[in-house]
């Protein structure tokens, strides 16, 4: 029998650690790993992705469906620099990747070498862990600490390794090991919970804002806010874990909110931040504030804190209880339950209902006729940008539905990679993509990957020939929209081309079946919906230097003569901007 070479080595510690499949582009550096997945007689899968960008977020999205580690890899150069785009968004969602990036042959580093770079400078913002494997005896151990850190630290892992090193025998023998892969509970300290518990009790009223960090502590939140009577908020990442049978539920916050969160949030006497490391400070009041979160380097980077209580949600929340009062005056709660739902009335449901004529189409209607059509335990994809916002406000949560998006990372062009690793996870399961057509063009070759792979991935495309969201950024800011618009495209016949089975949809009525069609269709699909380029996203609380961004690009559009749609649209906008 042969000695194993190094990288069978590492097909073998991932094999121990539960990874079942590897996305990435072969490349010649790269060719002794993937040529030890050949040789693992199936044990573990290469998917072939047309650019490792999208392997790194498909990586991502199995990790975060899964919970499980789940793996990369990008050749030496040009392949390690198409991987990091993707390695940013898996580290700042959290989610366990191990990325292995070849390196150019280990004599060659420092000369100036073909497709040079330096991995482990390269990678270094957008990983927890990142080494260079120098020689065999680095080796199982090294390849251990990598998958050991991306599971406990929640992100990114980056194994460099040279081709050449790849290809030698292997020094030591794999032994076998038994991972780490079910992270403990932080408990907080009994100090911190007696002080929270005299924080809530002394406030009259108070709000919860609560974020991804509340994953599995749905009850306990639930229990908390009927104790104290607080109305409940909620991050776009925390939304798949606190909306479902949530009575106490105001909305969002920030420039995809909606309802009556802001106010909560701000009129409360204390504001309860519970698993959330929200970014945008300007929309948090910047005082009474108490923040629970299992990260500590997260208290308190973002708002003044009266108490950090460093801990587990539902751990808290489990402690805590006990020692709360239970609050009589409910008047707080209710105004601000009644302010939410006429809000959405007012916002939400004013463009989902007669609408059947409205062409193009109206992208919030198409949105509600997903959500009613979607399986119970479908995963949505969710490019960045005005598709946020419909998966924000008409995707509706059950405690099994999944919505995974670049919502800390922020890039374009995820959805449909995000949608590859969900889909090649769980075939099983119900995966949509809602993609921008702005988001689906960049990573277009995408689609050749769902369909060699016969991956069940439904994608559902809003094309209105626009990049909406920076459209709206440059109106808030009293510009006009320049470099926004591009000509439009035929998403259905490119779908057609690679063997994808399609339909166009320009008209509301037709957009049900055609919706009803695809999702009933085995493997994959695509629904093209031109929808209305001036529906355009307004934020539940506005400055007024927003409103009047939106009249000074209006009448700067005017005076350059572009006084056809432009002026209909921020008229439009205008009139639904609620008063500050």
């Amino acid at each position: 029998m042969s000695t194993p070479k190094v990288a069978d080595q590492l097909v073998e510690v991932l094999l121990q650690y539960g990874v079942k499949r590897i996305y990435g582009v072969v490349g010649d550096s790269l060719n002794p790993l993937v040529d030890a997945i050949r040789r693992s007689d199936g044990q573990i899968e290469w998917v072939h992705v047309r650019n490792e960008e999208a392997g790194a977020f498909a990586a991502a999205a199995e990790a975060q469906v899964t919970g499980e580690l789940a793996a990369c890899a990008g050749s030496c150069g040009p392949g390690n620099t198409h991987l990091i785009q993707g390695l940013y968004d898996a580290q700042r969602s959290g989610a366990p990747v191990l990325a292995i990036a070849s390196h150019i042959p280990s004599h060659q580093i420092g000369t100036g070498y073909f497709q040079e770079t330096h991995p482990e400078k390269l990678f270094d913002e957008a990983s927890g862990y990142c080494e260079l494997v120098s020689q065999p005896e680095q080796m199982p151990r090294i390849a251990r600490i990598a998958a050991q850190h991306a599971i406990g630290a929640g992100g990114v892992s980056v194994l460099v390794i040279p081709g050449d090193i790849a290809d030698k025998p292997a020094a030591h023998p794999t032994d076998r090991t038994v991972p780490c892969i079910r992270p403990g509970t932080v408990t907080p300290d009994a100090q911190s919970v007696s002080e929270l518990a005299g924080h809530i009790n002394a406030a009259k009223t108070v709000a919860v804002f609560a974020g991804a960090g509340v994953r599995d502590a749905h009850q306990q939140v639930m229990r908390l806010a009927g104790t104290v009577h607080a109305p409940v908020g909620h991050t776009l990442r925390g939304k798949e874990w606190i909306q479902f049978d949530n009575p106490y539920d105001v909305g969002m916050v920030g420039l995809l909110g909606y309802g009556a969160c802001y106010d909560a949030l701000h009129e409360a006497d204390l504001l309860l931040l519970l698993g959330t490391d929200f970014p945008y400070d300007a929309f948090l009041p910047q005082a009474k504030t108490i923040q629970i979160d299992k990260d500590a380097t997260k208290l308190g980077r973002r708002t003044p804190l009266e108490l950090a209580v460093h801990g587990d949600v539902a751990a808290t929340l489990d402690a805590v209880q006990p020692l709360l009062e239970q609050k009589k005056d409910r008047r707080f709660l209710d105004s601000m339950l009644g302010k939410h739902e006429r809000l959405l009335t007012k916002v939400v449901e004013a463009y989902t209902s007669n609408v059947d004529k409205h062409v193009p189409i109206h992208p919030e209607y198409a949105a509600r006729l997903l959500d009613e059509f979607a399986a119970d335990d479908a995963v949505f994809t969710v490019d960045t940008g005005m598709n946020n916002v419909w998966a924000a406000r008409y995707l509706t949560p059950n405690g099994r539905r999944r919505v995974i998006g670049s919502f800390t990372h922020g890039t374009m062009a995820n959805a449909l990679p995000h949608a590859i690793g969900a889909a090649a996870a769980d075939p099983s399961r119900q995966v949509i993509s809602l993609s921008g057509d702005g988001g689906l063009s960049m990573l277009l070759g995408e689609l050749v990957t769902v369909r060699q792979h016969d991956l069940p991935v439904k994608t559902i495309v809003f094309n209105n020939s626009s990049l909406g969201m920076v459209k709206l950024e440059m109106l808030v800011d009293g510009l006009p929209a320049y470099g926004t618009d591009h000509p439009p495209v035929d998403y259905t016949a490119i779908a057609h081309g690679v063997g994808i089975p399609a339909w166009r949809v320009e008209k509301p009525t037709e957009i049900a079946s055609a919706l009803r069609d695809a999702l009933a269709t085995k493997g994959p699909a695509l629904v093209e919906l031109i929808t209305d380029p001036n529906a355009l996203s307004i934020p539940s609380k506005v400055t007024l230097e927003q409103v009047k961004g939106f009249a000074l690009a209006a009448g700067r559009t005017v005076l350059d003569g572009g006084v056809g749609t432009m002026l209909e649209m921020a008229r439009s906008n205008l009139r639904n901007i609620p008063r500050p």
